[in-house]
């Protein structure tokens, strides 16, 4: 519906034609509440065929649509008008449609064909200790980097490891970390939460849902390209949520202390949702997340509260690659270069929800308190 409204007939159609399909398997099954229909989506999918040049296929759709609904004099109208149009011998577009080229999303195809890989619709089971061919190899689950040589066989400088990262609250359970790359930085941590917590933080977000806004010059708005509700959490909501934030702490090596870091955000992603190609950190030095008064955002976590049947990958536009969701793991990355500017390689997205329902957490950490964490490095141009 979004795609129809903005005019991406070349989105709606493939959504329309799938919403047809399934509503011819099941015609007259439906009850009568739904808001949505075959006549509905044939009336949606005739109008994107005419619009995108395709006549003699939207003067078909709409005359199955009269089958079903004759008293409707609209579509009527619209038959008469196919009809005229293609006596006329205006020409019907018979090639492909071509792909929408908005200044706002030049990456679409790249983005696009990260999220329909099949390596990134399924979890994995097990973490590092049943992963892909493509990632660590079960002989070396945990028990610490890879061999020099056996990475290289591999993939160069990743691999599986437990870390404690110098910290006390992970000396009697470390952390378990999927290298996933290094440029960008991206690691995975599994089993980070536990599903009695991932369940709390859902439960305390969700009488506080609202549709998900996104930062727009100096102010945050709705957009067509996040399609989601979100909440945020106080370290004071919940005895979870602050033991979740003490973790993050531990595992990052980050101070996390107001106003160092963002509240918690919980987002739900629904059949369909999804959040097209975008950095985490501004940039525009009017963006409204300079209103903290800690700089930009130097790093993301993003914890998955819940598996998905299929789809909501998130997926690394520049560098080419998708993670997929693994329920109870975190994914972190930084997104400012040492020298304080963004990271160009972080461009990522969330994919749209095929099937399920996705859940996840943020937590944005500023670069102001870092500074002795995360220090410079000699090199200027790092």
């Amino acid at each position: 519906q979004v795609a129809y409204d903005t005019g991406d007939y070349y989105h709606s159609i493939a959504w329309l034609e799938e919403a047809v399909s399934l509503f011819r398997l099941s015609y007259g099954s439906w009850n009568p509440e739904d808001r949505s229909s075959l006549e509905d989506a044939l009336d949606h999918l005739a109008f994107s065929y005419f619009m995108a040049g395709n006549i003699s296929h939207a003067l078909s759709l709409s005359k199955e649509f009269l089958h079903y609904d004759p008293s409707n004099r609209r579509v009527a109208r619209n038959v008469l008008k196919y009809e005229k149009l293609l006596e006329m011998g205006t020409v019907v577009s018979a090639g492909p449609l071509p792909r929408p080229n908005s200044p706002r999303l030049q990456s679409r195809h790249a983005y696009e064909e990260l999220c329909q890989r099949p390596g990134g619709q399924v979890g994995l089971p097990g973490g590092c200790q049943d992963p892909p061919p493509h990632r660590c190899p079960p002989s070396h689950t945990f028990l610490g980097l890879l061999s020099p040589q056996t990475a290289l066989d591999h993939l160069p400088l990743l691999g599986c490891s437990y870390e404690t990262n110098g910290s006390p609250y992970l000396l009697l359970q470390p952390a378990k970390k999927e290298m996933v790359r290094i440029q960008p930085y991206v690691a995975l941590y599994h089993d980070f939460i536990s599903d009695a917590e991932a369940e709390t933080i859902k439960g305390l977000a969700g009488p506080w849902l609202q549709r998900s806004v996104v930062a727009s010059g100096e102010k945050q708005q709705k957009a067509d390209y996040r399609i989601s509700k979100s909440a945020w959490l106080k370290d004071t909501a919940d005895p979870v949520v602050r033991a979740l934030e003490q973790r993050i702490a531990a595992v990052t090596g980050l101070d996390l202390r107001p106003p160092y870091a963002e509240y918690l955000q919980v987002v739900n992603y629904g059949l369909g949702g999804h959040y097209e190609p975008h950095f985490d950190h501004a940039t525009s030095g009017k963006s409204p997340l300079y209103r903290m008064k800690s700089g930009n955002r130097i790093a993301t976590v993003m914890i998955y509260l819940s598996a998905v049947e299929a789809g909501g990958s998130t997926a690394f536009i520049s560098g080419n690659f998708s993670v997929p969701v693994v329920k109870n793991a975190a994914l972190f990355w930084w997104n400012l270069r040492r020298n304080g500017d963004g990271d160009g390689d972080t461009l990522h997205a969330g994919c749209p929800v095929l099937a399920g329902d996705k859940w996840v957490a943020n937590k944005w950490i500023h670069e102001h308190g870092q500074e002795f964490r995360r220090p410079c490095s000699a090199d200027p141009r790092d």
